[in-house]
């Protein structure tokens, strides 16, 4: 039930999320107060993203509009990473793991699909492929680090002795 209401609660944020235009959201007044003097810009500066068939960069958007990008870059990896864990751990452990992860990339796909579809009937707001290619890579690395994770745990379950 726990897993259930964190879904629930993780879609409910990308619904209100993708409901606000982009100046309900917008986080440029907050950085201006919280990274005055601009740290790590001259590392930041020789970082250039190519996004959406332009370059995303300090010098074509400023200092604060690019760390802004790159924080909603790094949400969109990160919520739909959890999101897939967490559909991930929704179904039954008598389902394989190859399929219990197939079925979760797939699912966190359509949920990323249809965020940015509802995203696109906001005002200000666009959609974008490239947006839910970025959602379903964060879905599959954290997949990925899950199978990792309970293959490493079932070798050291396996290795150590038993006691009676």
């Amino acid at each position: 039930m726990k897993k259930l209401i964190v879904f629930l609660l993780i879609v409910g944020v990308l619904f209100i999320s993708s409901s606000q235009t982009y100046e309900e959201q917008s986080l440029i007044s907050t950085l201006e107060k919280w990274l005055p003097n601009q740290p790590m810009y001259f590392l930041l500066e020789k970082i250039e993203v190519p996004y959406w068939g332009r370059t995303i960069s300090i010098e074509e958007r400023g200092y604060y509009y690019f760390v802004e990008f790159l924080l909603r870059k790094s949400a969109h990896f990160l919520i739909f990473g959890c999101l897939a864990v967490v559909i991930y751990f929704l179904f039954s452990n008598k389902i394989r793991s190859i399929y219990r992860f197939s079925f979760s990339l797939l699912l966190t796909g359509v949920v990323a699909a249809l965020d940015e579809y509802h995203q696109s009937l906001t005002g200000g707001r666009t959609s974008t492929i490239y947006d839910i290619a970025l959602d379903i890579s964060g879905a599959f690395i954290f997949l990925l680090l899950v199978q990792v994770t309970l293959l490493v745990k079932t070798k050291f379950s396996r290795s150590k002795p038993h006691r009676i």
